[in-house]
This record gives structure tokens, sequence and C-alpha cells, in this order.
């Protein structure tokens, strides 16, 4: 002890200077603390920034341990000791300044992308994936300039470190561009949930979920479809905005087929037609007058009934044809209505006429009854924009259900696309404009623009 303090009395002068340095260092980083801080807290006043709190929180500690770390390396550097321990001292503490200062980057830079990425409309998922990825290069650049203050060969690892990125960059490429093109889609805010969209490569639908990988869009056939993102940014797109009006309750569409049926019965001259006609269900009077106008959907204005045909062609009566052939039946909301028109126009003639005249051997009128299988189809509406998506799809058969077979079905003068507006969307204006026109003036490709071009014009 005695040999100590003898040594401390005759070179006081070189322990007192290491020990002022570092204490000067000390009251410096004290003053330059709050100097910087209170400059700084002035300028969030101004600026309102809402990270400055995190600023504060996460380096005003740190900042006075660096200059403690800066006081010790100047104390080593001025003190008598040996090259080699200032050496190793130096690097000792700049290794615990590398290792502060790693800390605090990737303590604040978690903080502030946590922060700052929801704002963005970030999901979940990839704000945890940019954090990683800024707190794994934080820590590794902070190793390396580590390494490089103890001597260690630094350019093995980065070139290791390349070859690993270059190498994950290829297995991920596809991830990768899907998170590029997702962040284009949520920051672009291209499309948004609810939007009804269709893709160059034939996807329509409402947009349901998306992500920073897939975007999830919800198909008129009411299945979800997942689309990489990376595919939407290079087709073409267009958005409708958001949704019309949703109804009440969807519209499921249907279509329908016939089965032809021999009944047995037949007619060569105009009186067994009409006896014949009223003992017949009127599954044979729709065969000859409504499944003969879908057979001839082609033709405008509506063809003739079979009737009217027969009669005109086998009979050779022009007159009692074109009475038959005029009556319209847009009238008749049931076949039994019809069946009796039909019969009263005949009887009529007859009773002016009782000749009528006889077809020839083989021209006889053949009664054929049709049976009718409805089968659902995928397409579902929703609201208006949906209808019209949809209508472009379906095909003649489900229109002509919809639309014709419809008047029979509900023995009303409407049909289940003006129903569906009116009580589903409540748009009765548009209702009834597609139910009062006559459908019957037009070929069913042609109704099917007509009743598409009125939708659109409302929406």
């Amino acid at each position: 002890m005695g040999q100590w303090i003898q040594w401390l009395t005759g070179n006081w002068l070189q322990v007192a200077i290491p020990v002022i340095a570092f204490l000067a260092s000390y009251v410096v980083g004290l003053w330059l603390r709050r100097v910087a801080y209170d400059a700084f807290n002035r300028w969030i006043a101004r600026a309102k920034w809402e990270g400055s709190r995190l600023v504060v929180e996460t380096t005003r500690r740190p900042f006075l341990h660096w200059f403690l770390l800066l006081g010790g390396y100047i104390a080593i550097y001025v003190s008598v000791l040996p090259p080699e321990w200032k050496t190793a001292g130096g690097k000792i503490v700049a290794t615990l300044f590398i290792l502060s200062l790693t800390w605090v980057v990737v303590r604040l830079s978690e903080k502030l992308l946590e922060l700052s990425l929801p704002k963005l409309k970030a999901p979940p998922t990839p704000t945890t994936l940019v954090v990683n990825i800024v707190r794994v290069s934080v820590i590794v650049v902070g190793v390396l300039i580590v390494l490089d203050i103890w001597g260690a060969p630094t350019t093995p690892i980065i070139l290791v470190l390349a070859a690993g990125l270059f190498i994950a960059g290829l297995a991920l490429r596809d991830t990768i561009l899907n998170l590029f093109s997702g962040a284009q889609v949520v920051w672009g805010e291209q499309i948004k949930v609810g939007d009804f969209i269709r893709l160059g490569s034939g996807e329509t639908g409402h947009v349901t979920g998306i992500t920073w990988r897939n975007t999830q869009i919800r198909t008129l056939e009411g299945s979800s479809v997942l689309i990489p993102n990376s595919m939407l940014a290079r087709t073409t797109l267009t958005n409708y905005g958001h949704p019309v009006k949703e109804a009440t309750f969807p519209l499921h569409f249907s279509t329908r087929l016939h089965l032809k049926e021999l009944t047995g019965l037949k007619a060569s001259n105009l009186r067994e037609l009409v006896d014949t006609l009223k003992q017949v269900p009127d599954s044979v009077v729709y065969y000859h007058t409504h499944h003969f106008l879908e057979e001839h959907h082609y033709l405008t204005p509506e063809p003739a009934n079979d009737f009217a045909l027969w009669v005109s062609d086998a009979l050779g009566n022009e007159v009692l044809g074109e009475r038959l052939a005029s009556i319209d039946t847009f009238d008749f909301s049931t076949m039994g209505a019809l069946k009796e028109r039909l019969v009263d126009v005949i009887e009529d003639y007859l009773a002016r006429s009782p000749a009528g005249g006889t077809a020839p051997e083989g021209r006889e009128f053949h009664f054929i009854r049709s049976r009718s299988i409805i089968l659902p189809t995928p397409y579902v509406a929703r609201d208006l924009r949906e209808f019209v998506e949809v209508m472009k799809k379906i095909t003649i058969d489900s229109i002509y259900f919809h639309v014709f077979d419809a008047r029979l079905r509900l023995q009303k003068a409407t049909n289940d696309f003006s129903i569906w507006i009116e009580d589903g969307l409540g748009e009765q204006e548009l209702a009834n404009e597609i139910s009062r026109f006559d459908p019957y003036l037009y070929t069913l490709e042609s109704l099917r623009a007509k009743i598409i071009q009125l939708v659109e014009k409302h929406i």
C-alpha cells in the first residue's frame, strides 16, 4: 500500500490528467445533452412529429453513455499505459460504443416503423417482415464494424452474405415481387376493398381483401379467387369503383331444358284441330307457342306459332293463319287463357266457314307436349353491377326462363328480373321499365342487350 501511495505522490499528474479528461467528457456530455434536447424539443413544438417522443426516450440515456465512453477513450490515450494496452483499450471502448449505437438504432427503427407503417395501411405481416429486415440489417452492419475494429477479415463474410442474399432473392423472387406489387396496390390505392373490378384475364367480381401478397375477389359465381399482386400489376384492370346499392336478397340465376314428348294426338282439319286443342294440357299449348319462339330466337319480330303456320301452309288458309299469328302471346299470363283465345279464333272462323279445308296426307298437325327441367346456375347477382356482368355470361336459355317462363310461373305481366330489382333493390322505376317493353319484339340476344343497356344507363 505504501508503495502505491509513494508512486501516486510522485506521479499524480499522470493520473490526474486522464481522470480530468474523463470527468470533463462527462460534464460536456451533460451540457450537450441538455442543449441538444432543448433544441430538439423546440423543433418538436413546431413540427408536431409523433415520433419525437420515441426518439427522446430511446436516445436520452445512451447519449450520456457515449460521452462516458468518449471520456474513457481519451483517458486511455493520454495515460502512461504501454502502447499495446492503449490499442487494446481503445478497441474495447470502440466496440462498446458500436454495440450501444447498434442497439439504439435497432430499438429506434423498430419503434418508428411500428408507428409509421400502420398509417400507410400496411398489413401486420409485411410490417413485421420489414421490421425484422431492418433489425437484421443494422445488427449485421454493427457486427461487421466490430470485426473490422479488431482486424478480423470481413471480406469473406460480406461475400457470403451477398451470396446468401442473392440465393434468397432468387428463391423468393415471386414473393418479393408480390410484396412490391402489394405495396403499390395498397399505397397507390388503385383498388380498395368493396370495389368492383374486371381483369384483362377475365376475372370479374368485388374486392373482398387486399394483402401485400394477394388480392381476394368474390366472383359472380360466388367463389373466392386469390390473385397474386404481381399478376394484378401486370394485367389490364378496370375498376368500376365502389359497389352500387346492394340488394336485400341475391338473385340466383337458373336455366331450364325442355324435353319433347309426342302425345299421339293429331288433326287433319280445323274441326279436329280445335276439338283436340280444347282437350290437351297446357304443356302442349306452351310447346307450340313459347317453345317454338325459343327455337327460332334469331327471328324478329316474333315468329308465328305452330298453329298459325300449319293453318297457312298445310291448309292454305292465309286469312285464318294471319289471325292466329296476330295473337300477342305476351298479353296472356297463363296457358289456359292463351288456349281459350286460340280456340275462340278458330271457332269464330268455323262459324262463318264450316269447311275449313283438309291437310294433305302426311301433313297432319301432331300435338307435342313440353316437359321442363329447371337447373340452377352458379351465377348470383347482389347488386346491379353484378347483374349486368352476369347477364353478359348466362345462356339464352337462362334469359328465356327468367323472362318468358316467369310470366307463366308467376301468372303476372312481369319477369324475375323486374321483381328482384323492385323488391330487392327498391328500384321501382327501372323494374317497371324492364317489365313494360314487349320481349316478343326482340331476339333473345337483342333482349339481353336491351336489358343490359337499361341497367347500365340507370347505374
